[in-house]
């Protein structure tokens, strides 16, 4: 019986996507694989039995993936799952600061006892005028999955759009809107547009990217949307542009003792992903990568190790070797198995930074000595046979 632990609560749809042959334990220590949210596993201990960890989510700060790719454990992450909940709440957010809809609605709420209402209303509309999105322009950087929806929403709504990702894959080149602009230069967003939408994990090249010189070179009353990571907006920097009128709106997603002494800021409680379809996508998608690895060996959506995929095992055994990725790994594995004059069916080797895997099919079974002989090459991670 192969066991998950969840960190989280888990939507059922993802922990009904687990079989007979797997049970949920509430021991950590026990589990082969993990499920989590936002729990923190910093400080948490890994077992030798755990091979994976699972995020319902796109963000993988809250898991140390160093550590986990020293001791082969793959971290998954689920892109794209719960891309059409934030896009809905982008759009839905420049629509409201656009017309100032929050404003409106706390005035109907101070006059609401008042005998001529109708009529106060009719006088002070104008108030909350606002403008409309179409044929003004947005910014959006990062065009990942849910960056590229929200580029397309935006378009589609007539928003004249302009991309700008340095990292963007062929797949997302694929996903976007023919009519949406690609920026080479991220300045080009910041001097042009009317609004700017950030979609882009954090990582320590891109900490406070939003700061006051990036703020200095952006359009007077400029609207910022961060659905992304708190850490990407230099608080005091953007506390000083709001006073300014720099920019006129600052809509996040991740309040925090900051904000508290900002004027026009709109913010959310990490609504993002938090729907009932974005919590059931995420953990479905999550459960299945797990699934796969577990049950095949392959990995899909790995932040720590290359994507691999072989299918399903059709010979007698396959192996897992998670490694550093240096030379002379292939030939060291492929001795050890020739060696005990065991053939080679197929083989895929894959690399990611500093790791790569490796996946083996054998006509014959993997027996204790070869399994320790390959566990010796130095630079090796993990040995699993998946299938024996």
């Amino acid at each position: 019986m192969k066991k998950i632990h969840c960190l989280n609560n888990i939507s059922k749809v993802g922990i009904e996507a687990f079989d007979e042959s797997y049970a949920v334990t509430e021991n950590a220590a026990e589990a082969e694989a993990w499920l989590v949210r936002s729990a923190a596993l910093h400080g948490m201990e890994f077992n030798q039995r755990l091979l994976a960890v699972a995020r319902a989510g796109a963000g993988v700060n809250n898991i140390p993936v160093d550590r986990c790719s020293e001791a082969g454990i793959v971290v998954f992450n689920t892109p794209g799952a719960n891309a059409n909940s934030v896009k809905e709440l982008v759009i839905a957010s420049m629509l409201i600061v656009a017309r100032d809809v929050i404003g409106g609605i706390e005035w109907v709420k101070s006059i609401i006892d008042s005998p001529s209402i109708t009529k106060d209303v009719e006088k002070a509309k104008s108030r909350f005028a606002g403008h409309e999105i179409k044929n003004k322009k947005l910014g959006v950087i990062g065009l990942g999955a849910i960056g590229s929806e929200v580029a397309n929403a935006a378009s589609a709504l007539g928003m004249e759009v302009y991309g700008y990702d340095p990292y963007m894959t062929v797949n997302a080149a694929f996903r976007l809107s023919r009519r949406v602009h690609p920026a080479t230069d991220i300045h080009k967003i910041y001097e042009d547009c009317d609004y700017i939408s950030l979609h882009m994990p954090l990582t320590n090249e891109n900490a406070a990217i939003i700061n006051e010189e990036s703020l200095n070179l952006m359009k007077q009353g400029v609207v910022i949307l961060n659905f992304s990571r708190d850490k990407l907006i230099d608080d005091e920097a953007m506390k000083a542009a709001l006073k300014s009128g720099k920019v006129k709106r600052y809509v996040t997603d991740f309040p925090n003792e900051h904000i508290k002494d900002m004027e026009g800021v709109v913010a959310t409680p990490h609504l993002g992903a938090s729907t009932e379809e974005s919590e059931d996508n995420c953990a479905l998608m999550a459960a299945q990568e797990l699934i796969d690895y577990i049950e095949n060996g392959n990995i899909t959506n790995s932040v720590n190790f290359p994507n691999c995929d072989m299918g399903v095992c059709r010979v007698a055994a396959r192996v897992g070797l998670l490694h550093a990725n240096i030379p002379n790994m292939i030939g060291q594995i492929s001795a050890v198995l020739a060696a005990k004059n065991i053939n080679i069916s197929d083989m895929t080797n894959k690399s990611k930074g500093k790791y790569a895997y490796t996946l083996v099919d054998l006509e014959s079974c993997l027996d204790d000595e070869a399994e320790a002989s390959l566990k010796s090459i130095e630079g090796m991670k993990r040995v699993r046979r998946i299938y024996a």
